[in-house]
């Protein structure tokens, strides 16, 4: 069994094959790390996990949505250095995940307006948007080499580039993003040159020592996006690329965001937490329409996985709906992928790898109800489960999607 065996992602040994996904925890303060980002990843290192992720960190100030997001610069390090120095004491790798927002950004925190592939409006944010000058690509492209060098700064094992999710990198390879009619656009290798060049200045800044993972969708979840045939393609892609493991996700935050976690979005609870009064009742009017349903199951992202499988020789991750030990055992014994991601699973139980090590079928005791992530772009990402004293309204809210899941399955 492969689960608490040592593995290798390019120049870095890990103790086991499992990793804290880079789940936004919504911890940080004016773009950096606060001790409570510093207690959470202690506390999942000592839960015996191989390596954690810090998400989500900006490669520079235009990348950046939130102030409680992480802005990756040289004067942060020290702090970054705490959290990477507690994480190696409990026997853990440290990995912190790099990229931009792109046409999800504010102005208020990016200082501009934000930039996209293409210009539009993104009425996720809402925001509107400005299309990239070729000129500034390039730029970009520097800003993750640099990244890079200031993760290595603050004692980082590995970075983990973020291609996936409807993010900047991502709105160029998709159709849906990318309407450019120069040579950063048109059919899938044009769009795939921005992802070349930000993965050669990464592989540049890693050199030996430094191991890289990415995040790339599988699909993008909804008609008119990157499909399955394409994401093979662009993996195939990132692995001539040199890239020494490929987390496989999928899903685009501004049009499908539950086909990336799954479940349904407890929309009172995402409304309780927002400061903007005219956000909060209009997604609450129009949530339900805003944020389609993707039922949860168990390995959700699994089949589609295994043709990434089939075709690629590097590293994967597997990530999507890993909650027992059994799961992660079928993922790796079974079906052939080097390591697992878990976000929700280490959110419900920190020590849930200690807690697989020691029962033989433990399963965590996340009931998928998503309340963490209807408050992370609010609040700090947190487990209902571990909160006193929840408005009754939130509470009456969770119970009935408990329910409802029950009823599912």
């Amino acid at each position: 069994m492969k689960l608490f065996t040592p593995g290798w992602i390019g120049p870095v040994e890990l103790r086991n094959r499992t990793i804290r996904s880079a789940a936004f925890e919504g911890m940080g303060k004016d773009n950096g790390p606060t001790p409570m980002l510093r207690a959470y990843h202690r506390s999942v290192a000592e839960g015996g996990v191989g390596m954690t992720t810090l998400a989500y960190a900006g490669i520079c100030r235009s990348a950046l949505s939130f102030d409680t997001q992480l802005w990756l610069r040289p004067e942060i390090v020290p702090s970054l250095r705490e959290i990477t120095d507690d994480i190696h004491a409990a026997g853990a790798k440290a990995s912190i995940q790099i990229g931009h927002c792109g046409n999800m950004t504010h102005i208020a925190t990016a200082g501009g307006i934000p930039v996209g592939a293409s210009s539009g409006f993104n009425l996720y944010s809402p925001t509107i948007v400005r299309g990239l000058r070729k000129d500034e690509l390039k730029d970009l492209a520097r800003c993750f080499g640099d990244a890079v060098r200031t993760a290595r700064d603050a004692g980082f094992d590995c970075v983990e580039v973020h291609a996936g999710h409807g993010y900047l990198i991502s709105q160029f390879l998709s159709p849906y993003t990318n309407h450019r009619r120069d040579e950063y656009g048109g059919d899938l290798d044009s769009r795939m040159r921005f992802m070349r060049e930000c993965m050669e200045e990464v592989m540049k800044a890693a050199g030996s020592d430094m191991g890289v993972l990415v995040k790339t969708n599988m699909r993008d979840g909804f008609k008119g996006g990157l499909e399955l045939e394409q994401c093979l393609r662009v993996a195939r892609e990132l692995e001539n690329l040199g890239a020494h493991a490929l987390v496989l996700s999928g899903g685009f935050v501004s049009k499908a965001p539950m086909y990336v976690m799954r479940g349904e979005m407890p929309i009172y609870s995402m409304t309780y937490y927002m400061k903007q009064w005219w956000l909060k009742y209009g997604v609450r009017m129009f949530g339900k329409m805003m944020i389609p349903e993707a039922p949860f199951k168990e390995l959700y992202f699994l089949e589609d996985a295994k043709e990434f499988r089939r075709e690629l020789k590097l590293p994967l991750v597997y990530v999507g709906g890993v909650v027992s030990r059994d799961g992660a055992e079928k993922v790796l014994d079974d079906e052939g992928f080097d390591f697992i991601q878990m976000g929700r699973a280490l959110l419900n139980e920190p020590d849930f790898v200690n807690r697989m090590r020691d029962v033989e079928h433990h399963r965590c005791g996340c009931d998928h109800v998503n309340y963490c992530i209807a408050r992370m772009y609010s609040r700090e990402m947190a487990c209902h489960k571990h909160l006193d004293n929840l408005p009754p309204r939130i509470c009456k809210e969770i119970e009935k999607i408990k329910k409802r899941n029950v009823s599912q399955k």
